[in-house]
């Protein structure tokens, strides 16, 4: 009898430890009301962040190996804070990258006078060498399954060169199943950090009349734009001032046409950047760079006009669910996590 009831209270605490194990694994994010100290958008984690507590999560799944020499990261350590007032909720993400990559298919000027776009694409024709450092944050909206595979459950891979049924030559493509949405936030260090938002897009399961399949940008206007001429053998655009801090974008509101007095092996961005309006426009973002890592301050009003792409902050004692993957200098490679990370309002 006291075999049996050892055993039974063995199993008792197993149990236990497992569950255990499993709530202390669960990666939770809570925001707290804003304090006294002011916020600044500059990328900076200061005053204003010291009674938010981060949650930590390593970011080392990749989606495939590119085929072109790519010697990006293998993982990444992220940190993140949250904040809310009355009409905003504030984030703050620091995620560790040794290298600046900012240099998104630049021209180069060649020996005999022309300009050569910079690109080395790998087999599934994406860039791994000439491109810029991102983040992406996917909120769930309403798609089954996020919450327990996050990010991964809405990105779908090639199998005998098909996704879906439909011949695709890439290593992957995000999109959900029939009215399923997620909210996309994309942050880009070349083409939006320095009009300071993030892309607010969306996923749905659109996938056969869209280049990026389910991927979308929320309505509105403005946004970064290829800088290349009608013959596109050249840059159509250069910057007023030329300067190194800005050596890989044109500003649209500092453009002027390219002018013949470039050297050997000048460049020129390749993108024009500029402010996006509507609700495109929603999270205002910026980031800073420390030679060792990212750090993106972001906002957000609780509550937005667009009620269908936007998920709505409207219940603070409500549960939300989102994931984080951050990119390397390439163009859809990225590190993410698996399992989703909670995120609630401390009241």
């Amino acid at each position: 009898m006291r075999k049996i009831i050892g055993y039974f209270g063995l199993l008792v605490l197993i149990n236990c430890v497992m569950v255990s194990t499993s709530m202390a694994a669960k990666l939770v994010l809570i925001s707290v009301p804003s304090n006294s100290e002011p916020f600044s958008l500059d990328g900076k984690d200061d005053a204003f962040w010291q009674d938010a507590k981060p949650v930590n999560v390593t970011v080392n799944e990749l989606p495939y190996e590119p085929n072109n020499g790519y010697k990006g990261a293998k993982s990444s350590d992220v940190s993140i804070k949250s904040v809310y007032d009355d009409e905003y909720v504030y984030f703050i993400f620091k995620w560790t990258d040794d290298s600046l990559d900012l240099n998104r298919f630049p021209w180069q000027k060649q020996k005999d006078g022309s300009w050569k776009q910079l690109k080395n694409k790998d087999d599934t024709h994406h860039e791994n060498t000439y491109y810029e450092d991102k983040i992406a944050v996917y909120w769930d909206i309403n798609q089954r399954g996020f919450i327990k595979k996050g990010c991964d459950k809405s990105c779908h891979m090639v199998e005998a060169g098909k996704i879906d049924g439909i011949m695709d030559d890439s290593s992957g493509r995000h999109y959900t199943s029939a009215g399923e949405i997620l909210d996309e936030w994309q942050w880009k260090a070349t083409r939006i950090n320095v009009v300071n938002q993030f892309d607010d897009g969306y996923v749905n399961d659109e996938k056969n009349s869209n280049k990026k399949w389910g991927r979308h940008s929320d309505s509105g206007a403005g946004g970064y734009y290829n800088n290349i001429n009608e013959n596109k053998d050249a840059p159509m655009y250069q910057n007023k001032i030329e300067s190194e801090k800005e050596k890989y974008f044109v500003q649209d509101k500092n453009k002027i046409l390219l002018e013949d007095n470039h050297q050997l092996n000048d460049i020129v961005g390749g993108i024009i950047t500029r402010v996006s309006t509507g609700s495109r426009a929603d999270v205002d973002a910026k980031a800073f760079w420390d030679g060792e890592s990212w750090t993106l301050e972001a906002r957000r009003k609780l509550v937005t006009q667009d009620k269908t792409y936007d998920l709505q902050f409207d219940d603070l004692s409500e549960k939300y669910y989102f994931g984080v993957a951050t990119f390397d200098n390439s163009q859809i490679n990225h590190l993410y996590h698996k399992k989703s990370i909670q995120f609630t309002f401390e009241q």
